[in-house]
C-alpha cells in the first residue's frame, strides 16, 4: 500500500484531523493491507512468512473488531457494513 492510499483511508476513517489510533482507522487500514497480501498469496502460494504475518494482522483486526463492539456498538455495524467485514 502507497503512501497516497494510506492517508486517504486515515482521512475517510478518522474521527477528527490528525487520528490516526482510533480503532475505526486501525481497522480500516488492516483491511487494505489484508486485501494486498491476499492477492500477493494468490500467486505466490509458497510464501509462509507473508502467510504468518497476514493471519497476525487477521487476528489483530478481530481484537480491534471485538474492542469497538464493546464500545460503541453502532459505529461497530457501520464500519463492518463499510468494509464488507463479516460480523460474528
Amino acid at each position: 500500500m502507497d503512501k497516497a492510499k494510506k492517508q486517504e483511508i486515515i482521512a475517510k476513517y478518522a474521527r477528527q484531523e490528525g487520528d490516526t489510533g482510533s480503532p475505526e482507522v486501525q481497522i480500516a487500514v488492516l483491511s487494505q493491507r489484508i486485501k494486498d497480501l491476499t492477492e500477493h498469496l494468490r500467486s505466490n502460494k509458497k510464501d509462509n512468512s507473508t502467510r504468518r504475518g497476514l493471519l497476525a494482522m487477521v487476528s489483530r483486526r478481530a481484537k480491534l473488531l471485538r474492542y469497538l463492539n464493546s464500545e460503541n456498538h453502532e459505529r461497530y455495524i457501520s464500519l463492518t457494513d463499510e468494509l464488507g467485514i463479516r460480523r460474528k
